[in-house]
């Protein structure tokens, strides 16, 4: 007997491995697998503005770094006591301006510089509503507190999703034909929506997807992370404390298929070897002094060179360097 219900993921027409430069964007779902892929060593620059939750805001940040233009001053506005941008997550802002430009900047300069390199960006959908400034009609990628009477409420349609989001597609196939594009709905639920409006909100997402799914059938892939959680696993003991967000479990759950789905056989090897010494190197001793535990650090960066004997794409030199510094202390 089978008391689930799996998800049947299509093999992937393209494979990642750790040559590959990912991108991701988009909800809290975007930093849980982006966070995975930096554990594991793939080269990766993950949601350079912060959380971002609706696909205008999503496109409105990718096409800033195509066009490659950084931000000043005159783009912050201040509100209760700190600098902030309407197109950033609030972990950018500061009560100091230049520590919050200084923030912005620098991740944006790292992500316009990844972007020429990038094969694979992977976007996650959140939800369908905008929140609009009354002022100036701009949709706001983080509302930041402010009086709700500053913004309109709207509900995107999936016409006016596929439109944004093909012309965006468009212009990074123009400019690499290769790259390849992994769409996802978050499965996290915006209850402050309503029940009903939440799943009307996600409905828009997954139709729209489609349609662009079938616009660029050989560029874009659909990972069901949504159904996994909803569908397959569908038991509170697979959710966090707040019953929204996915629980570790779950997470590590999805990160599996989506290894599976998209990883070649070696390259989930490299993350099992990995997964190994890098529990290796953030173990911590009771008694730093003993001639085990000075052993323990020599076999330990043994096997961190041949990692890299054995997997010469994957950048491992921090470690190394601090595991050497470590051992002459």
């Amino acid at each position: 007997m089978d008391f689930r219900t799996p998800v049947i993921i299509p093999e992937s027409t393209f494979r990642i491995d750790h040559s590959t430069g990912i991108m991701l964007f988009g909800s809290c779902f975007s930093e849980n697998m982006g966070s995975k892929l930096l554990e594991y060593k793939f080269q990766a620059n993950v949601n350079p503005f912060g959380i971002v939750y609706n696909p205008f805001s999503v496109a409105a940040v990718v096409n800033r770094l195509l066009s490659n233009r950084n931000f000043s001053g005159t783009d912050l506005i201040f509100h209760n006591g700190v600098y902030q941008s309407f197109m950033h997550h609030g972990r950018f802002s500061h009560p100091d301006k230049n520590k919050c430009m200084e923030n912005i900047s620098r991740m944006f300069a790292e992500a316009a510089a990844f972007i020429p390199r990038t094969d694979v960006f992977f976007i996650t959908f959140g939800t369908a509503y905008v929140y609009k400034l009354k002022s100036t009609g701009e949709v706001v990628a983080n509302c930041h507190k402010f009086p709700p009477d500053t913004f309109i409420r709207e509900r995107l349609t999936v016409e006016a999703i596929v439109k944004e989001w093909s012309g965006v597609i468009n212009t990074i196939s123009a400019l690499n034909p290769a790259a390849r594009f992994i769409f996802t709905v978050s499965p996290i639920r915006h209850w402050k929506d309503g029940a009903h409006e939440n799943q009307i909100s996600k409905s828009i997402l997954h139709l729209a997807i489609d349609e662009l799914q079938e616009m660029f059938t050989s560029a874009l892939t659909y990972f069901p992370a949504y159904e996994i959680l909803l569908d397959e696993l569908r038991d509170y003991r697979f959710f966090a404390e707040d019953m929204m967000h996915p629980s570790g479990v779950a997470t590590d759950y999805i990160w599996e298929r989506f290894c599976k789905t998209f990883f070649r056989r070696e390259t989930q090897d490299a993350i099992s070897e990995w997964n190994q010494i890098s529990r290796s190197l953030n173990h911590v001793p009771l008694n730093e002094s003993t001639e085990n535990y000075r052993r323990f650090l020599k076999q330990t960066l043994q096997k961190l060179i041949l990692f890299r004997q054995n997997h010469p794409r994957i950048d491992c030199r921090r470690e190394t360097e601090e595991l050497t510094k470590k051992i002459k202390q």
